[in-house]
């Protein structure tokens, strides 16, 4: 593990060997609606940077690193993303964006084969919605089922619905019983019905501290079930290789930064990344020799970086 604080050296040698960097949001770049000290002006340096490639007939020229934005927050929709990038003053496009509710969609649409015929039940709010919608899958839950249920004689209202395919669960500010008691039931008794996850984290960053996240919501799904679900965002593969094969990303020139060893260095060492953890967010700096979990780089904030 390498120090890069106070060592702008090897921070400057780390950067010359990748040619993109995955960028996680929270707690790396902002903290709810506050900028991280001095990321507007790094992310600008990084897109400003002059890189050169020797070619067997001379050089090749070309401007700025590659910047990506992995987030396993699925509230909000790579549009809502972007709006948000804006009011903070960052560079961004929507291509740039890849949020685990857009991860989520793409797996659904290009991987899953999802039957026109079917729709997918959800656990989650608006980001996961308008994805959905992006890609052209049918879905109910959501915000439709945000009144709970009012007493125990309304369950016997919770019935099958055949036509879903899938239950895709994701964080949820609004999780009722009515929700769980029907994705519990349509992946009891719909054959084949796919159980997906936007993430597994078990706490959020915001405001400072932590709270409980998509992972401790989960389980109250999970555990009854006796079935774990596929989980599309970071640390999992499926997220990695999606991300791969549709930026054509060379992995051992890629670096992934973000502020969590169990989901964004893990995620970043099984896919054959680079790894920088930095420590503004979940992560303390207490401790890290003996976590089980190891970056190969650490930096205070990423605003120290250049």
């Amino acid at each position: 593990m390498i120090h890069l604080t106070g060592s702008p050296d090897a921070a400057a040698a780390l950067i010359d060997s990748v040619d993109t960097l995955l960028f996680d949001c929270d707690g790396v770049i902002w903290h709810g609606d506050i900028l991280v000290p001095n990321v507007t002006n790094v992310l600008s340096k990084l897109r400003a940077m002059v890189w050169q490639l020797l070619l067997t007939v001379g050089t090749a020229t070309g401007k700025g690193k590659r910047i990506l934005f992995v987030s396993n927050n699925s509230t909000k929709s790579r549009r809502q993303y972007l709006k948000k990038f804006i009011q903070l003053g960052i560079e961004a496009s929507e291509d740039e964006i890849f949020g685990s509710a857009y991860a989520a969609a793409y797996y659904i649409k290009n991987s899953l084969n999802f039957p026109e015929n079917k729709k997918v039940y959800v656990c989650g709010m608006e980001g996961i919605q308008e994805e959905l919608d992006s890609e052209g899958i049918r879905h109910c839950g959501a915000s439709d089922d945000n009144d709970n249920l009012k007493s125990m004689n309304e369950m016997a209202t919770v019935k099958t619905d055949p036509e879903v395919g899938a239950v895709l669960f994701g964080f949820d500010l609004n999780i009722n019983y009515k929700k769980l008691s029907k994705a519990f039931t349509y992946l009891r008794d719909n054959e084949g019905c796919h159980f997906l996850a936007t993430n597994s984290d078990l706490t959020f960053p915001a405001g400072g501290t932590v709270y409980p996240g998509t992972g401790a919501l989960l389980a109250a799904l999970s555990a009854p079930l006796g079935r774990k679900p596929l989980v599309l965002g970071k640390p999992e593969p499926t997220m990695m290789d999606v991300i791969v094969n549709k930026f054509h990303l060379n992995r051992e020139r890629t670096l992934m930064v973000g502020d969590r060893l169990d989901t964004d260095i893990l995620f970043g060492q099984q896919g054959g990344l680079k790894t920088l953890l930095v420590l503004t967010g979940v992560t303390p700096a207490q401790g890290l020799d003996r976590e089980e979990i190891q970056a190969e780089y650490v930096l205070d904030s990423l605003g120290n970086l250049l």
